[in-house]
């Protein structure tokens, strides 16, 4: 691929990292997204700057972002690929280099279909320059989507299947400070740590790729953020771990938010610990006109009471029917115990594209687990959902859907965020692009709501509905702001922090909710959040922002703030929460980054240090340097008092990736 990218100023061009895979708005970039098997929902995107870093990532689902925390957009995977740059006074020139052995793709004797997008944006002008032209309607995200990419026709192109080996080696030494089982002192270890592993990747076929991996480790991923929990469910964080990101968007299996039949966080993780992973299989690719993936993972004993070794297992099958945007498909899971314990999960789903804008969705689940009835013939281990979609911000668009889990339903290797509920709602707007006069290049009115009924008895559990507005700016102003109003029966007991708790009972409330974000292509910028209101039965407010700082090409620095006040003054309650956070990036050359991660949760008093030193002089070769440590901000608080620091480790990862 190669770009000349003219710029009658260049001396205002944008570049304000070198960082692998650095991911903001505020830089200059010219990418190409590509659809390697033309299957409209799942491509490789591959950019980069005028500083010619390199970012590559996944995309998934056709890109169809439905909460503003779930990105269809994965940019922790890597593969093997080559970019140059050269700037002067007629603006910047690009040439990359993506071997064929870096993509998956379905050839008929030399000849391969894929969809192909390319697009430039200029963040001082707030300006994408997209091919093939997609429609405004599609919003933010439609120079992201497959279904919009231009089929081109490669002739003469045959797979090479090489042979990628990556041995890797890990030393470190680690302390902690753990509670004894009686609760009555802190005991300190210290403890040396050697490991040894190894990953190997193979091209069965053209279009089928095997994974293989011993004693994996993820040493270098960095820390997971701090979230504060103010709802009765468990808190959703995203992937960042590269062995589960390849072709990940096969394995979606989605009921809507982030409820999944499928995810990849259950293995190798439990109890907010990493269990460790013997090693494991994967395969991913295309069959004929199916779409297949296939996963089989071994983890170690956490405790041995409480979690023994266990298999996990996931095959997916995918096909296109009807038309190229539209497909039908299924899943299984298996999740077994060495003690024997089992949870088994299968699965069918369909996305049909009715005409135009419109998605008729269908999902359908059913699981069988040690001490279940386990009967195929009934409602209560299963799931299913229904939906309808009009995926536009021009003119009446929706997303409508009814979903029903039983009460035994439980997807061993999913996430749920409720169960045995019945579930109307979502969201139906009426969008506006104003045209060249003016100064909005979109917005649009919005009503979203919900309802969850309970399934024993019928009853309400909850319900939120409110009306909102949302705009585009055309110099990159964005937000949106809604009123909501909500209904929530409470029959056990919610607790939050130190001693906050919501008694039983019926409550209504209401309140504000939304964000807006200054031009995201100033190399200054900030997304700020607000959710306030009526709380139960007392209040709320949750403020906060995140700024983000292209100081040089050289450094980045971003950080979020959030504060949380929950008053439930009827009881004399308080909860106070302030999270904050600091990432500082140094980036010497495209080859070699320092990071810093630092982060503050009040409510739990502690505060959490992340550093990680990057070597990269190729791909496939890497040198790690990663320091983390937990500090008690305050000791007092427990007894026995707790000591200053939780725990600490440093650790030094080198792979090396040998190719026949």
């Amino acid at each position: 691929m190669a770009a000349r990218l003219y710029d009658r100023e260049p001396a205002k061009i944008q570049a304000p990292s070198k960082k692998r895979d650095y991911f903001e708005s505020n830089t200059e970039w010219f990418g190409v997204i590509i659809d390697t098997f033309n299957d409209k929902e799942n491509a490789l995107g591959f950019c980069t700057t005028p500083s010619g870093l390199r970012w590559d990532g996944t995309v998934a689902s056709d890109a169809e972002q439905r909460t503003i925390n779930d990105m269809p957009i994965n940019p922790s995977w890597n593969t093997f690929w080559d970019v140059a740059v050269v700037s002067n006074d007629q603006g910047w020139f690009v040439e990359m280099r993506i071997p064929f052995s870096s993509l998956r793709f379905q050839d008929r004797e030399g000849r391969v279909i894929m969809g192909l997008i390319a697009f430039r944006w200029l963040p001082r002008k707030a300006e994408g320059d997209v091919f093939p032209a997609v429609d405004p309607k599609l919003g933010m995200m439609g120079m992201w989507k497959p279904s919009q990419a231009h089929e081109i026709i490669l002739e003469g192109v045959h797979s090479r299947r090489p042979l990628y080996i990556t041995p890797y080696g890990l030393g470190g030494y680690g302390q902690s400070n753990d509670l004894n089982d009686e609760e009555t002192a802190y005991i300190h270890t210290d403890k040396p740590t050697y490991e040894a592993g190894l990953d190997v990747k193979y091209g069965l076929t053209s279009n089928l790729t095997l994974d293989l991996t011993v004693n994996t480790d993820f040493a270098q991923v960095e820390a997971d953020d701090y979230q504060v929990n103010l709802s009765r469910f468990s808190l959703f964080f995203p992937e960042k771990r590269l062995f589960f990101l390849e072709r990940a968007g096969i394995f979606d299996f989605s009921f809507g938010e982030y409820n999944q039949l499928f995810y990849s966080r259950r293995i190798g993780i439990a109890e907010e610990q990493s269990v460790h992973i013997y090693g494991g299989a994967r395969l991913v690719g295309r069959l004929g006109p199916w779409d297949l993936g296939f996963l089989d993972m071994q983890t170690a004993p956490l405790h041995e009471e409480s979690l023994p070794s266990e298999n996990f297992g996931v095959f997916r099958a995918r096909r296109r029917v009807f038309n190229p945007y539209s497909y039908v498909g299924g899943m299984l899971t298996t999740r077994l115990g060495t003690d024997g314990s089992y949870n088994t999960v299968y699965g069918l789903d369909g996305t049909f594209r009715l005409h135009g804008d419109d998605y008729f969705l269908l999902n359908w689940a059913q699981s069988f687990e040690t001490g279940k009835d386990n009967n195929p013939g009934s409602l209560d281990p299963a799931r299913f959902r229904l939906g309808w979609e009009r995926r536009t911000r021009r003119g009446l668009g929706f997303n409508l859907g009814f979903s029903r889990s039983g009460r035994d339903y439980d997807p061993g290797m999913g996430f749920e965020m409720r169960e045995d509920f019945s579930r109307f709602g979502n969201r139906v707007l009426y969008g506006w692009l104003p045209g060249e006069k003016s100064f909005l290049s979109q917005h649009y009115f919005f009503t979203d709501g919900y309802v969850y009924f309970r399934n024993e008895d019928h009853s309400l559990e909850s319900a939120e509905v409110g009306p909102g507005w949302g705009f585009l700016t055309k110099v990159g102003w964005n937000g949106e702001l809604a009123f909501k109003i909500c209904r929530e029966s409470v029959r056990e007991e919610i607790s939050f922090f130190d001693k906050v708790f919501v008694p039983p009972g019926n409550y209504s409330f209401s309140g504000l909710k939304g964000y807006v974000q200054t031009p995201f292509g100033n190399l200054l910028s900030a997304m700020i959040t607000i959710d306030a209101g009526s709380f139960y039965d007392g209040w709320r407010a949750t403020v906060g922002i995140r700024p983000i700082w292209g100081i040089s090409s050289d450094f980045t620095l971003s950080g979020y703030y959030e504060f949380n006040r929950v008053d439930f003054n009827i009881r004399r309650q308080i909860l106070t929460a302030q999270i904050a956070q600091v990432r500082l990036l140094a980036t010497l050359s495209t080859k070699f980054s320092a990071s810093a991660f630092i982060q503050y949760d009040s409510a739990m008093d502690q505060v959490t240090a992340n550093v990680r030193l990057r070597f990269n002089p190729r791909e496939g070769n890497d040198l790690y340097l990663v320091f983390n440590e937990g500090l008690n901000t305050n000791r007092g608080r427990d007894i026995p008092y707790r000591p200053y620091y939780s725990g600490r480790a440093v650790m030094i990862k080198y792979s090396y990736t040998f190719v026949f």
